[in-house]
């Protein structure tokens, strides 16, 4: 009969990777460890955006910023959160198939808002916004916006190479761990752009709107 872990315990079971005194995994500590490092870097990226807001002196981002366009992307990568949950669930009860099924279906929804910010860079790059030049807003939302986009195809690659995991070697029920950080990283990206469309987008039209 399994014990529940006490406190100091290290937890060693074999969902739980290779445990520590904390009660959880070295990987799964580690994953935390990065996402924290992530969050200061990020926040980093967004108090330059809103320093060089005011100092905009180029093109209106008002003028450019297309709100229900991005919010659309917003919305297929939140259920994309949906569908990962989905598929850590399925692993969890040994479900494999299923799991396949919503791991491919997260990266469609990733693919999505991806290829939708592609778009709305082209658009914008048409319309007098550069990485680089005298408009430090063009430069802040393009470094911002680029970087999170960055982290989402990173998470697509990942997911992707899961599937092919469980095709070619298979994933057990007891390997639900390496679903489970996957989902952690993809939960923490969707989470920074809420809060980059709140700070760029929806502030930004705000702050720009005529009176």
């Amino acid at each position: 009969m399994a014990h529940a872990p006490t406190a100091g315990h290290i937890d060693t079971s074999s969902d739980s990777g290779h445990g520590t005194t904390l009660g959880i995994s070295h990987r799964k500590l580690l994953m935390w460890t990065f996402l924290a490092s992530d969050c200061m870097f990020f926040g980093a990226l967004i108090a330059n955006f809103i320093t060089y807001f005011t100092r905009n002196k180029g093109t209106s981002p008002y003028e450019l910023l297309n709100i229900p366009y991005t919010s659309v992307s917003a919305f297929v990568l939140l259920m994309s959160s949906l569908t990962m949950v989905l598929a850590l669930a399925a692993i969890q009860r040994g479900d494999e198939v299923r799991m396949r099924i919503w791991l491919v279906g997260t990266a469609l929804l990733g693919s999505v808002f991806v290829g939708g910010q592609y778009f709305e860079f082209n658009e914008f790059y048409h319309k007098g916004m550069q990485l680089t030049g005298v408009n430090l807003f063009s430069s802040a939302f393009f470094l911002l916006t680029g970087t999170h986009g960055l982290h989402v195809t990173i998470g697509i690659i990942w997911l992707l190479s899961l599937v092919v995991t469980s095709f070619t070697k298979g994933i057990k029920r007891s390997e639900s761990l390496n679903i489970e950080i996957v989902g952690l990283y993809w939960h923490f990206v969707d989470v920074v752009w809420i809060i980059i469309f709140a700070a760029v987008y929806l502030m930004g039209t705000t702050l720009t709107a005529p009176r």
